[in-house]
């Protein structure tokens, strides 16, 4: 695998931040390959402040990645909206910059966008066989825990989606498809060809 010598990461919220660094370690980027985008001070929406952010990013990331092996990942909750409006939105914004749209086959970008929030990703991916099936993108669960209790959850959830993403591993047939949509999306952002 040709891994990235550096990652910038661009996310809403200091949980979707541990979730992915957890993860990043995982797969074995280590913490100085990581370059984290301030996260919003918690005033306004998490997601406009990606969304305004995304194209600036991707372009550092591409400029970059002509001279060395460099991937981004960003981090957006699709709360009421559809996956694929938010992937729409962003790829509206690399437009309005001057930019092409993510290009899956030779940009080493994964945009994950859990439907409301990350909360909905990390119980999934803790929960047993039975209780995946409960799991609905349909329903809001930030409220569900306390936050420190959704914070103990992270390490479980990363090792998880590490192990989901590895090539060969059959995933849930009950997949809830905003996460379906991120599994597609990581393996490009560690592995696209340069």
């Amino acid at each position: 695998m040709n891994s990235p010598s550096l990652v910038y990461i661009l996310v809403e919220d200091n949980r979707q931040q541990s979730f992915l660094r957890r993860f990043l370690l995982r797969v074995g980027i280590d913490r100085r390959q990581m370059v984290f985008a301030p996260v919003p001070d918690g005033h306004g929406s998490g997601k406009q402040w990606v969304r305004k952010r995304f194209a600036d990013q991707v372009q550092i990331c591409r400029r970059r990645n002509s001279r060395a092996s460099t991937s981004m990942f960003a981090i957006m909750d699709a709360d009421e909206l559809t996956v694929a409006r938010c992937l729409s939105d962003l790829n509206d914004e690399l437009i309005a910059s001057g930019q092409p749209r993510v290009d899956e086959h030779h940009d080493r970008i994964a945009r994950l966008i859990p439907k409301w929030s990350i909360e909905t990703w990390i119980l999934f991916l803790v929960s047993d066989e039975k209780a995946r099936r409960s799991v609905s993108e349909g329903e809001n669960y930030k409220d569900l825990k306390r936050a420190e209790q959704w914070d103990q959850l992270i390490p479980q959830a990363a090792a998880a989606i590490c192990e989901w993403t590895r090539p060969g591993t059959a995933l849930p047939d009950n997949l809830i498809d905003s996460l379906k949509s991120g599994l597609r999306e990581i393996p490009q952002a560690l592995t696209a060809g340069r």
